[in-house]
């Protein structure tokens, strides 16, 4: 039996994935989490379980808390309303990460995909799976930013462009233009590269917003939104930046 726990704040989504799990009959849950809190002494006091189904914002702070406190050889299936912390997921022996609200067949896909990682005997072998998972990222879809004390979910499809000033990161739509939790870096792992190119340190654009791109005396693009600050490319990036049009 593949033992597992949930650890989700909200009661209504908690049964809903215990009913799920319930469809599964080679799992067996031992327990649900409610808070950080309940999380670090849960987990210093048993044994830890095969797989971990876990929101990621919790009532009293980040499921990752729990596990800076208590380090765990645990899989994680997360599961969350918002993919913020998709690069820092998949940096904590994450095998999937499903959006809620959940569905049956998403569930079963990532419980078949910790599944095809297991040897035969059912025994599961940390650096196996960390080997056959290590390729795959999550692709950012949308972004939670603060507007004063409310919260705003913006789709990266309709972000023009990031950029950095000051250390830190700003998006910039249609709208206006929103701070983010982000480096550049992380988003260059976790954007879906076939939109968005890093042109240089400075800025990272999407492809749907290019006005216009002039090439003397160097490369500099025109996007449709965009600050006031020119965008050009990096001499180094020259070369990649016309492969990335061209795909």
């Amino acid at each position: 039996m593949i033992k597992t726990i949930i650890i989700e704040d909200e009661k209504p989504a908690a049964r809903k994935l215990e009913r799920l799990l319930s469809l599964f009959t080679d799992l067996e849950l031992v327990a649900t989490i409610n808070s950080v809190e309940e999380g670090i002494q849960w987990f210093s006091e048993n044994p830890h379980p095969d797989l971990i189904f876990s929101d990621i914002v919790l009532g009293d702070g980040l499921s990752f808390d729990i596990f800076e406190k208590i380090p765990t050889k645990s899989f994680m299936i997360y599961t969350t309303a918002f993919d913020q912390y998709t690069l820092k997921a998949f940096k904590l022996n994450s095998i999937d990460y499903l959006l809620k609200p959940i569905i049956e067949e998403d569930l079963q896909k990532a419980i078949d995909k910790f599944k095809s990682f297991l040897p035969d005997d059912g025994v599961r072998n940390v650096h196996q799976i960390k080997s056959l998972i290590k390729e795959e990222k999550q692709k950012l879809s949308r972004i939670l930013v603060k507007i004063g004390y409310n919260l705003k979910i913006v789709q990266t499809d309709e972000v023009s462009c990031f950029y950095s000033e000051n250390k830190i990161v700003y998006l910039q739509t249609k709208e206006r233009v929103f701070p983010t939790d982000f480096t550049l870096d992380e988003l260059q792992e976790v954007l879906d590269d076939k939109c968005f190119f890093r042109v240089n340190r400075q800025f990272i654009i999407n492809s749907n917003y290019i006005k216009n791109i002039h090439t003397s005396p160097c490369y500099k693009v025109e996007m449709e939104f965009q600050p006031t600050e020119e965008i050009t490319v990096s001499r180094d990036r020259v070369k990649d930046f016309k492969d990335w049009l061209s795909k």
